[in-house]
């Protein structure tokens, strides 16, 4: 049996001293100017515009809560996910903290967590299960960060309880996986490796969600042993593996060389390269074999994922393959570049040995924001592949009150942390 590991978002920083003595030399054993210089004018900017993701406590959400900004001014699952990571590096885990608690208090009865919260209470999207697995990861990393886990006694029920919820609306119970109704709840809103249309009827089991759930079923479990509940500890451990399992003999092709989602109906891979395809690499859930493979054959290669400048959201070879500017009603994940894509990519090079290709890759697109940055003094959501041109919010986004370009943060942040990892 093939072992897995957990590799959180968390631990893509807290395992970058271990690289130490290669950690300012790129591939020459020289240090990299320009990769330091992006790295400093990126850190510069996201540490002077960080407070405006920042919102207080106010009406449903009891503790302070992160927002994407401009565009958006709710509190969002994994959005706030990915920002967390960052005020964890940042020496702030507090702000992980407090969102999980948002989400917690929101939770229902039956262990349901909408994937958006407002001052107002749960924003109730389509599905019956909105919210991506991310509460127990987040929670464990908030943990350690703190190293207090105490805090999460009075909840650990709750996370229980979500992790069976989800059990009971997206586990398929033919094959143990797990997948999302419609691509729209797996925040990849359009996603062509999903159905993205409410006439489309199909479901997949999908490489992104059955990934993330394993995850949180590791995180569960680590959560479980330190509050002294070896036999809870036991039972997700063994859930964890069992997915992993899973994930590896059902959705990996052999034949491609992919991880691919599996229409439930037909138990057909769906042969569609998207960005979502490649949490499995994240995870480290792939043989070395296996994952070099994919990465050479779809992520390098400039007619699927490589782009002058960075990486697609889906594969240039796709038929629906396209850089539209589109915020609503859902966001284009059917080519542009996005920060968080970049973070599952990056995961998944470093953990197959592919640091020295992932450096200009991330230098390519960080300067994309520092562009942005210089310009608006903000971002974009997403970013063309082929021009670089920053797309959703579109120019015409003003804020009323003050006649400047909205923009966008969120996730953005966390091109600090794919920065640095690649020194």
């Amino acid at each position: 049996m093939k072992k897995f590991f957990l590799l959180t978002m968390l631990s893509f920083v807290m395992a970058l001293p271990s690289c130490k003595p290669r950690s300012e030399r790129h591939a020459s054993g020289q240090p990299d100017p320009e990769l330091q210089s992006v790295l400093t004018q990126l850190s510069g900017a996201f540490e002077r515009i960080s407070p405006r993701v920042i919102r207080p406590a106010e009406g449903f959400l009891k503790y302070p809560y992160l927002i994407p900004a401009g565009f958006y001014q709710q509190m969002w699952d994994w959005d706030g996910y990915f920002m967390g990571t960052w005020f964890i590096e940042k020496g702030k885990p507090e702000y992980m903290k407090y969102w999980a608690l948002n989400f917690l208090e929101g939770m229902n009865e039956n262990g349901y967590v909408a994937g958006c919260m407002t001052t107002e209470g749960p924003r109730i999207k389509r599905g019956t299960f909105f919210m991506k697995p991310f509460l127990s990861t987040g929670v464990l990393e908030a943990s350690e960060a703190m190293g207090d886990f105490e805090w999460v006694r009075p909840w650990y029920d709750r996370l229980c309880r979500v992790l069976a919820y989800r059990d009971s609306t997206q586990r398929d119970e033919a094959t143990g996986l797990y997948f999302w109704e419609m691509a729209f709840q797996s925040g990849a809103d359009n996603n062509p490796a999903l159905n993205y249309f409410a006439d489309d009827q199909r479901s997949f089991l999908a490489c992104d969600c059955s990934t993330m759930q394993m995850l949180e079923f590791q995180a569960q479990s680590r959560i479980a042993a330190a509050l002294g509940m070896p036999e809870d500890a036991a039972v997700y451990a063994a859930k964890a593996q069992t997915l992993a399992d899973a994930i590896r003999d059902i959705l990996w092709c052999p034949i491609n060389q992919c991880f691919y989602n599996v229409d439930r109906e037909t138990g057909a891979h769906y042969h569609r390269i998207s960005y979502s395809c490649f949490w499995p690499l994240y995870a480290g859930l792939a043989s070395q074999e296996e994952g070099q493979a994919m990465i050479k054959r779809y992520l390098l290669n400039e007619a699927h994922l490589r782009s002058p400048h960075g990486l697609r959201s889906l594969s240039a070879s796709d038929p629906d393959y396209n850089n539209k500017n589109i915020i609503l009603p859902f966001s284009n994940w059917q080519g542009p570049i996005w920060i968080p894509a970049l973070v599952v990519y990056a995961r998944g090079m470093l953990n197959y040995g592919f640091r020295d290709e992932l450096r200009p890759i991330a230098i390519a697109t960080a300067r994309l924001l520092l562009a942005d940055l210089e310009i608006y003094d903000t971002m974009h959501e997403n970013y063309h592949a082929e021009t670089g041109v920053g797309l959703a919010p579109a120019p015409n986004y003003i804020d009323p009150a003050t006649g400047q370009f909205i923009g966008f943060i969120s996730w953005n942040l966390c091109a600090e942390s794919v920065l640095k990892a690649c020194q």
